[in-house]
């Protein structure tokens, strides 16, 4: 177990952690983010209000992916899932920059035709999530987040006691919580969080990837290292 208590530590400020960039952007994956992206940001006057009218096609249910690190879950579920409307939110330039690409061939930034079903969100997840309508959401998903492994920055992690209410307000009763993560502090951080709250049940833990779930690269990582990941479905009850 994790030598800091979930309940004891500090509410999650209002505030990014982490880097927005890694190594310097090369000329394509610029044009991605000056063309390409601003063609899929979600709006935020959109986000509180009515997050499934701010996809282009017809969408039943909305689905939000907090910090989509490569892109390879987010692309593998808006193509598997045409009729959900997926909300990807991350920060990192470099993440984004990778699940364009997936989108659209080098020359086609500016007109490639885009998934109708799928939102881009680049500021702090936490804010859309406060934002969002009661109920608007039927799936998080949380992949292989970063663990923030030590005592004093637990208050980083996304999984965190003082966004529970927010997460119950915005999910609606039935509404799935997957997450997956190969770090043993997180793994406990997790269960100790989730043991303490009553709004989501647990439906299922497992050791290997359950169908359904598209792999990432995190998690070829974890297990080219020898880590273990765990998988969870939470239900809003």
């Amino acid at each position: 177990m994790t030598d800091d208590t979930p309940n004891d530590s500090p509410a999650v400020p209002d505030r990014l952690y982490g880097r927005r960039r890694g190594h310097p952007l090369r000329p394509r994956q610029q044009a991605l983010l000056d063309v390409t992206l601003p063609r899929l940001l979600l709006p935020a006057e959109a986000a509180a209000t009515n997050p499934a009218a701010a996809f282009p096609g017809p969408v039943e249910e909305v689905w939000l992916e907090v910090g989509f690190g490569g892109g390879e879950h987010s692309a593998a579920q808006v193509a598997a899932h045409p009729r959900a409307g997926l909300i990807a939110a991350e920060v990192f330039e470099n993440g984004i920059c990778s699940l364009l690409g997936k989108l659209v061939p080098e020359g086609g930034e500016a007109d490639a035709p885009l998934p109708p079903n799928l939102r881009l969100w680049t500021e702090d997840a936490r804010r859309l999530i406060r934002s969002l309508p009661e109920g608007s959401l039927s799936r998080l998903f949380l992949m292989f987040p970063d663990p923030w492994p030590k005592a004093r920055h637990s208050k980083r992690r996304f999984v965190h006691p003082s966004i529970i209410a927010e997460l119950a307000r915005a999910i609606r009763p039935g509404g799935q919580w997957r997450i997956a993560t190969d770090d043993p502090t997180y793994q406990d951080w997790v269960m100790a969080v989730m043991g303490g709250q009553d709004a989501f049940e647990q439906v299922s833990l497992d050791l290997r990837r359950p169908d359904g779930w598209p792999p990432t690269r995190y998690e070829a990582k974890a297990l080219r290292e020898g880590r273990q990941p765990m998988y969870w479905v939470w239900r809003r009850v």
